[in-house]
C-alpha cells in the first residue's frame, strides 16, 4: 500500500494550507459533499484541474452554514474566485424523497449524517459569501448548477424558480462537465488580474473579457445585453409563469441546444436581468479525458474522516469509470443533460493505470465492483459518419430506434475487459452499471459487429455479473415506454429469454433485477394494474422500483409541470396528488398480502375485473 501525508490531499484549514508553505490562495472551493479525492467527485476533480494549472487550491467541506460562519472565513479571501460545488447529487434529492419525506441519512457525508448540508447550497453559500466578500467573484458548478441554469420547476417548492445564478448573486455559472471551462476561465481571469493595480477582480466589471467562454453563464442587465444573430431567445420568466405551455416549449431548446454539436446561445429575461448561457464546449478528446483521470488523487476520504464511513465512497472505491456520457436520451434522467450524449472514452492504458492504483488500496481483495459508466456498454460507441452526428440534434441515439449511423462495436469493451482480466491480483471484474439490452439485441448491417455483440452478451453474463445484473426496462406498457424514451418491453423479454439460456448453459444460477417506475408523466394506473400482471407472468417480485421524482431540467419534469409534452405541446396526464402516486405504486407489490384488498378495491374502481382474476385467482 502507498503511503500518503497529509499534504497529498487538497488543503482543507489553514493548517493545512501553511503545511504547503502557502500565504495565499487562488481558489478556494466549497462542497456540499464531504472531501473524497477521487475522480468520481466533483471537487476533487475541478480542484485537481486547477492544481495542475499551477493554481493554489483549497476545499472547505460541508461548511457550517448555520454558526458564526467561521467556516466561510477560515481561509480569507482568494485572488482569483469562491467556486460553489454543491454535490454529485441535486441537494433536493439528496434530502427528500419522492414524497417529499426528509431522508435520514447522506451517502456523501461521514457516517451518513443527515444534516450537513443545507436545502440548494449554491444558493445558501453564494448568499453568504456575498456577504463577507462583497467584491470576491463566486462560480458556480455541479448538477445542481447545470440543471438549474434558467427557469426550473422545482418539485420541492412546486413552482418555478428563477435561474439559479439570480437566486444566488453568483457571478459565474459553469454548466456539463467543467474541466474545459474553469481551466480558461482562470487563465482570462489571471490576465485580468496582472493588468490590475490591485487584487480585486469584478466578473461583473471584466465581462466582456469572459462573456464568450464557451460552456458558461452569466446575468447582465437586460438594458446593457447585445443580441446577436442566431440566439435563441427563451421565452421570459415572467411568460413562463402565465403560460405552463411557453414553459414546456422553452425545454425543448435547451435540450437540443445540449445535444449539439455546434450549438446557439441561449437567452432569457429574468425581471430587469438576462441570463445568457452559451454553447457547451466540442466533447473532449480521449487525451483530454485521460488527463482528468490521470491527475495525482489519492482516491481516499481526507483524513479528518478517519474512523468514518462515507457511504457513497463505499459504492464506487473499488470500481473504474471507463466513459462519459449516454446517448440513451431517457426522459427522466439528468446524465446526458450534465455530461453530453456523446460518448467520450478513456484509453486503455488510462483504465489500466487506474485500476493497478485500485488495487493498492488496503482492502481490495482482488474483486472490481465496476468497470463501467453511465451506462455499461456504451464504450467507444459513435457515429461512424461524424460530419452527420454534427448536424444531428436527436437527444437519443437509440430512441425510437437506433440510429443506422451508431456504431455498436463491443468489441473494445471486451478489449478491456480481457486486459483488466489478465491483471496479476484480478479476480473477478464485475460490471455494476446499468446495461442497455437494446444495443445488445440490435442488429447491425456489419456482421462484425454483430458477433461482437454476441460475444458480448454472452462474456458480460458469464464472467462479470455477481449473481445479480441489472437492467432498466422501466415499465411495461410501450405506450409510456415511449414518453420515456425506452424500449418497447418485448425486447427486455427477449433479452431475459437470452439471459436464462446463457445461465442453464454456464451452469450458473444468477438473477435478472429490473428496474420499474410509477406515476412517470402518461402513466395511469390501469398501466400499472398491467405491470403487475405481466411481472406476475415472469415470475418476478420486484424490488428495485421507485415512484418518479421530477427533477429539474428533464423532459418528464417539464410534462409532469406543465401537462404539455415539451416536443409535441400535447397534453400529458401524470398522477401528482398522494392519492393517486399511491394507487399507482401499490401495483409493484401485489404478491404482499397487505395490498390486496386496498388493489382489488381499486380495480374494481377503474372496471378492470378481469385484471383481479389474472393476479389473484388460481388456475
Amino acid at each position: 500500500m502507498k503511503e500518503y501525508r497529509l499534504t497529498d490531499w487538497l488543503p482543507t484549514t489553514k493548517k493545512e494550507v501553511e503545511l504547503r508553505g502557502w500565504d495565499e490562495l487562488d481558489v478556494i472551493l466549497f462542497s456540499g459533499d464531504a472531501y473524497v479525492d477521487h475522480p468520481s467527485f466533483g471537487a476533487a476533480v475541478i480542484g485537481r484541474i486547477l492544481e495542475a494549472e499551477g493554481l493554489r487550491v483549497a476545499i472547505i467541506p460541508q461548511p457550517n452554514w448555520r454558526d458564526d460562519l467561521r467556516d466561510f472565513k477560515k481561509l480569507g479571501r482568494p485572488r482569483l474566485f469562491f467556486g460553489i460545488s454543491p454535490g454529485c447529487m441535486d441537494s433536493m434529492v439528496n434530502k427528500y424523497t419522492a414524497n417529499k419525506r426528509l431522508r435520514s441519512d447522506d451517502a456523501y457525508t461521514p457516517d451518513a449524517r443527515p444534516d450537513m448540508r443545507p436545502e440548494y447550497p449554491s444558493i445558501v453559500y453564494t448568499r453568504i459569501l456575498k456577504k463577507i466578500y462583497p467584491d470576491v467573484p463566486v462560480v458556480l458548478g455541479g448538477i445542481e448548477a447545470s440543471m438549474r441554469r434558467v427557469t426550473h420547476y422545482d418539485y420541492w417548492q412546486d413552482k418555478l424558480m428563477k435561474s439559479v445564478l439570480v437566486e444566488s448573486g453568483a457571478d459565474l455559472l459553469i454548466y456539463g462537465m467543467g474541466e474545459k471551462p474553469v481551466v480558461e476561465l482562470v487563465k482570462r481571469m489571471q490576465k485580468i488580474c496582472d493588468i490590475q493595480t490591485n487584487n480585486d477582480s469584478s466578473l461583473r466589471e471584466d465581462s466582456a473579457t469572459l462573456a464568450d467562454i464557451p460552456q458558461i453563464a452569466y446575468s447582465c442587465k437586460t438594458a446593457d445585453f447585445i443580441a446577436e444573430e442566431g440566439d435563441i431567445c427563451l421565452f421570459s420568466h415572467a411568460e413562463c409563469l402565465k403560460d405552463k405551455k411557453k414553459q414546456a416549449a422553452n425545454f425543448r431548446h435547451i435540450e437540443e441546444e445540449s445535444n449539439k454539436y455546434t450549438a446557439s446561445r441561449i437567452t432569457q429575461e429574468v425581471d430587469n436581468m438576462t441570463v445568457v448561457v452559451n454553447p457547451p464546449y466540442p466533447p473532449l478528446t480521449e487525451e483530454e479525458l485521460d488527463r482528468s483521470f490521470d491527475l495525482p488523487y489519492t482516491r481516499l476520504p481526507h483524513p479528518k474522516y478517519k474512523g468514518k464511513r462515507i457511504p457513497a465512497y463505499d459504492m464506487i472505491k473499488f470500481s473504474v469509470n471507463i466513459h462519459r456520457g449516454c446517448f440513451g436520451g431517457c426522459a427522466f434522467c439528468t446524465i446526458s443533460a450534465h455530461q453530453g450524449k456523446f460518448i467520450v472514452s478513456r484509453s486503455k492504458e488510462s483504465v489500466l493505470k487506474e485500476v493497478k492504483e485500485v488495487m493498492e488500496l488496503p482492502d481490495f481483495k482482488g474483486y472490481l465492483s465496476d468497470l463501467g459508466g453511465p451506462s455499461a456498454n456504451m464504450y467507444r460507441m459513435k457515429g461512424r459518419d461524424e460530419t452527420m452526428c454534427r448536424k444531428c440534434k436527436r437527444p437519443s441515439c437509440i430512441h425510437p430506434k437506433v440510429c443506422p449511423n451508431l456504431n455498436t462495436d463491443h468489441r473494445p469493451l471486451l478489449d478491456i475487459y480481457h486486459a483488466v482480466d489478465a491483471l496479476p491480483g484480478i479476480k473477478k471484474s464485475f460490471i455494476g452499471s446499468g446495461v442497455r439490452y437494446d444495443l445488445l439485441l440490435h442488429q447491425s448491417k456489419d456482421p462484425a459487429t454483430n458477433k461482437s455483440t454476441q460475444e458480448y452478451t454472452r462474456e458480460l453474463i458469464a464472467r462479470h455479473v455477481s449473481g445479480r445484473l441489472k437492467v432498466a426496462p422501466e415499465h411495461t406498457s410501450d405506450r409510456v415506454l415511449s414518453i420515456m424514451r425506452k424500449p418497447p418491453f418485448s425486447q427486455f423479454q427477449e433479452f431475459k429469454k437470452i439471459f436464462d439460456r446463457i445461465n442453464k448453459e454456464e451452469g450458473l444460477r444468477q438473477q435478472l433485477i429490473p428496474y420499474f417506475i410509477s406515476s412517470h408523466p402518461g402513466c395511469k394506473e390501469e398501466d400499472m394494474a398491467e405491470l403487475a400482471v405481466i411481472t406476475k407472468r415472469l415470475d418476478f417480485h420486484l424490488e428495485q422500483v421507485q415512484d418518479f421524482t421530477p427533477t429539474p431540467m428533464t423532459v418528464a419534469t417539464e410534462a409532469w409541470y406543465t401537462g404539455y409534452h415539451p416536443y409535441t405541446l400535447e397534453s400529458v396526464f401524470s398522477a401528482k396528488t398522494p392519492r393517486e402516486k399511491l394507487a399507482q405504486r401499490q401495483f409493484f407489490f401485489w404478491y404482499k398480502p397487505e395490498e390486496r384488498k386496498n388493489i382489488i378495491n381499486e380495480l374494481r374502481r377503474i372496471g378492470r375485473q378481469d385484471l383481479i382474476d389474472k393476479l389473484y385467482v388460481k388456475r
